[in-house]
């Protein structure tokens, strides 16, 4: 797997041509801090040994397991210093100044000896991880002899926090997947599992002293009536966290709490605010079932859990969630409301408070610290607990300036579950876990990064590697060498480079960026290439028109009733999914748009044109094409250039409860002489239920049997505001999805 080869001649004294070695180019992710070629190297061959005293024999071990399976011969250990053929691990102070934290490390490979250097026993394993990279990408030659390219690196990561969340709850994967990522999180300098271990769709873990949590709770019927589930036993978990640490991976274990909990509470309905029986979770979503925080008999049980989490994960952290906790429950509960009462506390955010706090009280008696997501800085954050920022970065933001530590991860970039066309590699390349607003005596608070990986759209380990790689390389390199978007390019191409090398270690990864894009100016829509050496072509649909793929030449005109669908093309061959983008002929004659409530700043649809752009959304609401408002009505007006006669107004409505998007409950028109005093011309209110599950578009259409003229036009679309009582997320504000108004 070489993948540049350059060959020098050079004139000696003589006048005769001196043949000097070729350098053959190796692609290391997350790129060192620095990396020189030599024009030499080493060969390694059975003969070769590793050296490395008492205190390196756990790496050398490791070392020797690596060459055993690359090159299929064995190498010995001694240790006895030697300077010929050798591998010489140690772990000894680094001459650079610069590079003195833990996990520095400093690798030389010359001709008769390799060298690796770690500032402690973490620092000489990522050493010997880059050499791994190196070892994957060498020809073998003369049978049992390997040629290593001769190179110096100097290295050290910017962030001690670099880990992959992985949900094995919405979907269970088995103890081999679950080594396998804690492999591949090692070979990329990775050193965090964040293991979600507990949800509302099923309890993975475990617990000897509540059996029904696995026997029931690790269990669900879907909607299909299969039963569906499985979880891991504490012999499972011993074997990942041994294999983790001989990886230098630290698992953090996440035990939900005091929401997503609906399977525990399936187990045992005493956890609960009614104590009546539910069933497991089998629809994602967030859920109103949530831990009782007025019952003593509540924190006996997560205690007693957690006590046996502690005893099986080593590492100082255990992640508590904390995040999307409906309070619904809690609002009716007298427990609850008395608990409020006999703690002094404000509302239902500062019992949230209260509960986080006393689980905190309880790890740090046990020498155990707490991470939650950012919604534990509501009520007022623990003493001691560390942010896991979700929603944006303010959540870290907060707390670091608050001197709290952070990990962030936000949506925007490190959410990997999110299609392409949200998150891609360059997305999530571009992100900086630091904000340049952060002052720089508070940026240390700033532990690192994490990327997302939930799966309630994730069933097999095939999805799982698509959606995760190369994404995840990506991340690896922020939080190993920094952010500096001006290198992309350069990473892409390792990134190439790695393909093969991920083929050898069995990863079914995806593509790094959708193919092609489509841009919308004016009339036309142009075919954008993402990736190299591809064709495009395209096809129109419409009403009374059955098109074929065409080669695409020239800008499209869309401004029409119809479907595009575009694709590429590679070796004839068509190469990632096909893009289809519904287009609608636009409003004439619109002078301005305003809006009397704004639309989110995450879902803004095309900005204030959004809405007449001719661009319908799809059944992906973070298509780019909806405009969202969050707990509030969608009221839009309109001032057309000259009066303009009005036959029909229709919008189109997304519904999802799931994610708390509701269609509207009616749409109204009116219309205005001078944009002051309006006169309602008609409204219809919607005819699909609330509770109706799925993800749908809803079209609404007035039509006017008496047509009338409009100089200003408002419509309307009356939202349900919050989130109704009988939903899990019963009270919390609820979403409105308004795309395309057309109007004839």
């Amino acid at each position: 797997m070489i993948h540049l080869a350059i060959m020098s001649l050079i004139m000696s004294c003589t006048g005769r041509k001196e043949k000097v070695e070729m350098i053959e180019t190796v692609s290391i992710i997350p790129i060192p801090n620095s990396f020189t070629y030599s024009t030499n190297s080493f060969v390694l061959n059975p003969d070769t040994k590793i050296y490395a005293p008492q205190e390196c024999l756990v790496e050398a071990e490791f070392l020797q397991m690596l060459i055993k399976n690359e090159f299929e011969f064995t190498v010995s250990i001694q240790s006895t210093e030697c300077e010929s053929n050798c591998i010489k691990l140690t772990t000894n102070q680094i001459s650079d100044s610069t590079h003195q934290g833990a996990e520095a490390y400093h690798l030389i490979i010359e001709p008769s000896l390799i060298t690796i250097n770690g500032h402690s026993n973490q620092g000489l394993f990522w050493g010997i991880q880059s050499l791994h990279q190196v070892f994957n990408q060498t020809d073998h030659q003369d049978g049992y002899a390997a040629r290593i390219q001769g190179l110096k690196i100097l290295d050290q990561p910017k962030f001690r926090h670099r880990g992959l969340l992985l949900d094995c709850c919405r979907h269970f994967f088995s103890k081999d997947v679950v080594k396998k990522y804690i492999e591949l999180l090692s070979y990329y300098k990775m050193n965090v599992l964040h293991w979600h271990l507990t949800e509302d769709q099923g309890w993975r873990i475990e617990i000897e002293k509540y059996p029904e949590l696995t026997q029931h709770g690790a269990w669900r019927i879907d909607a299909d009536g299969i039963r569906y589930g499985g979880y891991y036993t504490k012999e499972d978990i011993q074997e990942i966290v041994a294999f983790a640490t001989k990886h230098q991976v630290n698992i953090i274990p996440e035990i939900e709490l005091p929401g997503h909990s609906q399977a525990a509470i399936s187990s045992y309905p005493y956890l609960s605010c009614k104590q009546e029986n539910v069933a497991v979770a089998n629809d994602w979503g967030v859920f109103k079932e949530i831990y009782c925080a007025g019952n003593d008999s509540t924190f006996e049980f997560i205690e007693n859990v957690l006590k046996e989490v502690m005893e099986l994960f080593p590492y100082q952290y255990i992640h508590i969630g904390g995040d999307e906790a409906p309070k619904y429950r809690w609002e009716k509960c007298d427990k609850c409301q008395k608990r409020l009462v006999s703690e002094n506390l404000k509302d239902e955010h500062e019992l949230q408070s209260y509960f986080i706090q006393r689980i905190e009280t309880f790890l740090n008696a046990h020498d155990k610290k707490l991470i939650g997501w950012d919604e534990i800085l509501e009520g007022g954050l623990s003493p001691n607990a560390t942010v896991q920022s979700w929603r944006g970065i303010d959540g870290g933001m907060r707390a670091a300036k608050n001197e709290h530590y952070a990990i962030m991860s936000p949506t925007s970039h490190c959410y990997i579950d999110y299609p392409l066309d949200a998150i891609d590699l360059k997305k999530v390349y571009s992100f900086n876990p630091i904000p340049d607003s952060l002052s720089p005596d508070k940026q240390h608070y700033i532990l690192g990064g994490e990327v997302n990986m939930w799966t309630e759209h994730v069933p097999d380990e095939k999805n799982l590697d698509s959606k995760v790689f190369p994404r995840m390389l990506a991340l690896s390199e922020v939080l190993w060498s920094g952010t500096d978007t001006s290198r992309y390019e350069n990473f892409r191409n390792r990134v190439y480079n790695h393909f093969d090398v991920l083929d050898s270690l069995g990863v079914a990864y995806g593509a790094e960026a959708i193919p092609i894009r489509l841009i919308t100016k004016g009339d036309s829509t142009y075919i954008i290439k993402n990736n190299r050496n591809i064709d495009l072509q395209y096809l129109i649909e419409t009403a009374d028109c059955t098109a074929k793929f065409q080669p695409y030449k020239e800008p499209i005109y869309t401004n029409m009733d119809g479907m595009l669908k575009a694709r590429s093309v590679k070796n004839l061959v068509p190469f990632g999914e096909t893009i289809e983008q519904h287009f609608c002929k636009r409003a004439e004659n619109v002078q301005s748009i305003s809006y009397r409530n704004m639309f989110s700043e995450n879902y803004v649809g095309g900005g204030n044109n959004g809405l007449f752009d001719g661009k319908l959304g799809s059944l992906n609401f973070r298509d780019g094409n909806w405009q969202g408002f969050w707990g509030k009505h969608a009221e839009v007006t309109i001032a057309f250039e000259n009066e303009q006669v009005i036959n029909q107004v229709s919008a189109q409505f997304y519904h999802y409860i799931n994610s708390w998007i509701f269609r509207p409950e009616s749409m109204e028109v009116s219309v205005s002489e001078n944009g002051t005093n309006w006169i309602p011309m008609g409204n219809i209110k919607s005819e699909i239920q609330k509770k109706k599950r799925g993800k749908m578009i809803i079209p609404m259409s007035i039509n006017f049997k008496r047509p009338f003229l409009a100089k200003y036009l408002k419509i309307k679309a009356l939202s349900v505001l919050q989130v109704p009582g009988w939903h899990e997320a019963a009270g919390a504000d609820a979403w409105l999805f308004i795309d395309e108004i057309k109007i004839q």
